[in-house]
């Protein structure tokens, strides 16, 4: 059941993040999209933010890296409704150490509704989309079936 909605507002939130395979691709990506981008307020993980940053030209609050719990810096502020849209460009042939952190930042993405771009064909569809113009009303399911379930 949905009981809550939240506001995302215009100027997005967006943590970006990239695994070492996938950061050129990532830093391409968001030189196309620079002027979108410098309307949002951006979150990277570790090398990411520091590339996005001197890549754009534009402020990138920088978190700590991946492996040393940047992503689960993200999925902090996920929680905290403190981001608004990932955009984690993952490598899917290469083991990552941090795998649970990775699945686990995923998985809170999809319980408080944030929208996730993985690869480029999704961030450009998501970075398209008339919704990054506008405030967005996200509705938020109920958990609190599972919140005060009893032990």
């Amino acid at each position: 059941m949905i009981v809550d909605s939240r506001t995302i507002p215009v100027r997005k939130r967006i943590a970006i993040v990239a695994h070492d395979n996938r950061k050129p691709e990532l830093l391409d990506w968001a030189w196309e999209n620079r002027e979108l981008l410098a309307k949002n307020e951006l979150y990277g993980t570790g090398t990411t933010g520091k590339l996005l940053e001197e890549k754009l030209g534009q402020t990138v609050h920088r978190l700590l890296s991946g492996p040393l719990g940047g992503d689960q810096q993200v999925g902090g502020m996920i929680a905290e409704e403190k981001i608004d849209m990932l955009v984690f460009f993952w490598d899917p042939m290469s083991a990552q150490p941090h795998d649970p952190d990775v699945k686990a930042l995923l998985r809170l993405c999809v319980v408080w509704n944030i929208p996730v771009a993985s690869n480029r064909a999704s961030a450009d569809f998501l970075f398209t989309s008339p919704l990054m113009h506008e405030d967005y009303t996200a509705v938020q399911i109920d958990y609190s079936t599972y919140l005060n379930r009893k032990f």
